[in-house]
């Protein structure tokens, strides 16, 4: 069961994130995490008919890409996108309503509102961060993901970039800052198999002159850049999970 601390993250969460939605930055995440999560999709090897968590969806840009790689006439596959912000969700059901696998549900990291070995991958962009109870978060999806499946959890802010710790005091909400090496740890302690860590830069053009807030110049950006994303990628063991509230005595 989720205790407080993290209902309360996750109170806060989805308000943060209702206003980001209304002011339109849901949207604008796909033109700024596009390049990285493209290369990670490759990688996913995504088949017709599989079925697919994006966890954190957003807007749910990313959740319409996995729609159409796992799309087929014979096997149509499935995708659910899950987010703690309802108008998040909102926006992201009023701009997939051609898609007829695709279906978003309001929920948390920390209580996926799904069936025990369901999704045979997950896909999570710049959210994992965010979550309160990441060893809760990761334990769901150990239930909810099928013997042998895999996940992808794809993120900017980790220790060993330095230029994302400067996000940490800015952003509204609480933030979980793990290095590459303290990540593996965890997704070992969790029981996931055929851990890894992958670097995936970002390689959209940088402009020459940089006006943000986030860099003091370009050069800057563009080693942010370079230093890349992480990828951490594990797999369920081959075995079945009990259903919630089943005790092994």
């Amino acid at each position: 069961m989720t205790d407080n601390k993290a209902i309360s993250t996750d109170e806060r969460m989805r308000r943060e994130f209702n206003e980001w939605a209304e002011a339109g930055r849901g949207e604008e995440m796909e033109q700024h995490h596009i390049s990285i999560t493209q290369q990670t999709l490759a990688m996913m090897a995504l088949r017709p008919g599989e079925r697919v968590l994006d966890l954190g969806c957003g807007a749910g840009w990313a959740s319409r890409l996995l729609a159409k790689a796992v799309s087929g006439s014979e096997k149509p596959g499935q995708v659910i996108g899950l987010d703690v912000s309802d108008e998040m969700i909102r926006r992201a059901r009023a701009g997939s309503t051609e898609y007829d696998n695709l279906m978003f549900v309001v929920g948390s990291a920390q209580q996926i509102p799904w069936e025990e070995n369901f999704f045979d991958k997950v896909l999570s962009v710049e959210s994992f961060y965010y979550y309160g109870d990441q060893e809760g978060a990761l334990d769901e999806l150990f239930r909810v993901m099928a013997p042998k499946g895999e996940f992808f959890i794809l993120i900017n802010l980790y220790k060993d970039n330095a230029y994302s710790l400067r996000w940490v005091e800015e952003l509204k909400v609480p933030l979980q800052v793990r290095s590459e090496q303290e990540y593996i740890d965890l997704l070992r302690e969790h029981a996931f198999e055929d851990v890894r860590a992958v670097r995936i830069p970002d390689l959209t053009p940088t402009p020459e002159e940089y006006s943000g807030k986030w860099f003091n110049n370009a050069e800057e950006l563009r080693d942010f850049k370079r230093i890349g994303a992480l990828l951490l990628i594990a797999r369920k063991p081959d075995l079945v999970s009990p259903p919630k509230g089943y005790e092994v005595e």
